[in-house]
């Protein structure tokens, strides 16, 4: 069939196979594979049987899903670390872990603020002394400036006073 004036995308009209397809024999798919592709099902289904039949009930235990060619080949990697799941009544509660070196930094860190903001409430640290000195300092300014509006008052309703009799 023709495709007229303008061509489509290489990709753009791909024909896939189906499963119904492949084993009818009716697939647009090269011959080749099909063999090629037989030939490695044969081959897995007799590394899965000898691996089965040599594990026996020791596979019964795992019966994780390998993901890709570790589902193939057995690799003893002596690196690989396993995850070890522990139970409930294996913890132990009394044993206590060792903290790394950043959270040992950041506690200590976290006390030491503490501990200050502490010695700062009661005033005994330097900065809470200066602190509180001008505290007090700004008391008396205040208390000074309000005795000084006090006698102004003062000092206006004496005038107004005699300025009426």
């Amino acid at each position: 069939m023709g495709r007229g004036k303008f061509k489509g995308k290489p990709n753009g009209q791909r024909q896939f196979s189906t499963p119904e397809d492949l084993l009818a024999g009716t697939s647009t798919r090269p011959r080749t594979f099909s063999k090629k592709e037989a030939e490695y099902d044969e081959v897995e289904e007799e590394i899965l049987e000898s691996s089965e039949e040599e594990s026996g009930d020791e596979s019964e235990g795992q019966d994780e899903k390998k993901k890709g060619i570790q589902g193939i080949i057995e690799i003893e990697n002596p690196n690989l670390v396993k995850p070890k799941t522990l139970k409930v009544k294996d913890i132990d509660i009394g044993k206590t872990t060792e903290l790394s070196r950043r959270e040992r930094e950041e506690i200590e860190k976290q006390r030491a603020r503490e501990r200050y903001m502490r010695l700062q409430e009661q005033g005994k640290t330097e900065e809470a002394r200066k602190d509180l000195e001008r505290l007090a300092l700004i008391r008396e300014q205040r208390a000074e400036a309000a005795k000084k509006r006090e006698e102004e008052r003062a000092a206006k309703e004496q005038k107004k006073v005699a300025a009426r009799k």
